[in-house]
């Protein structure tokens, strides 16, 4: 076969970025996060099984910034996986294909997804404090 220079598919360097193409690899990469969030939820039980002095360890690890960070972002992952994963259920009954509902719906997606993560944090600060 004759090389011409030119890629044999279509690939990113060819498409233009779009908002549904981001939030279909954000929905990816969030599925990700909630694997390695898991193995924190794991080390978490194991630490409370395994004794005062491990617990103590993890919890001062997961209540510095750091840690919160980790959380805050595990709980976005988990709200905004858990929303485009009903919009994808939508989908797939045949609905919402046409451009401009599919933007929507994405943009209702990620904003669904901040909401709710600042609603759950807010209110287990509220629970806390």
């Amino acid at each position: 076969m004759a090389s011409t220079g030119r890629p044999l598919s279509p690939h990113l360097q060819i498409y233009r970025w779009q908002w549904t193409m981001a939030l279909s690899i954000l929905h990816r990469a969030t599925g990700i996060a909630l694997i390695a969030g898991s193995f924190f939820l794991v080390a978490w039980l194991v630490a409370l099984a395994g004794g005062v002095d491990g617990y103590i360890l993890l919890r001062n690890f997961l209540t510095s910034i750091p840690g919160y960070v980790m959380l805050i972002g595990w709980t976005w992952s988990l709200f905004y996986h858990l929303a485009n994963g009903i919009r994808h259920l939508v989908w797939d009954a045949g609905l919402g294909y046409d451009l401009p509902i599919a933007r929507a719906s994405g943009y209702a997606v990620f904003t669904l997804s901040v909401v709710l993560t600042g609603g759950f944090w807010y209110g287990l600060y509220i629970l806390v404090f």
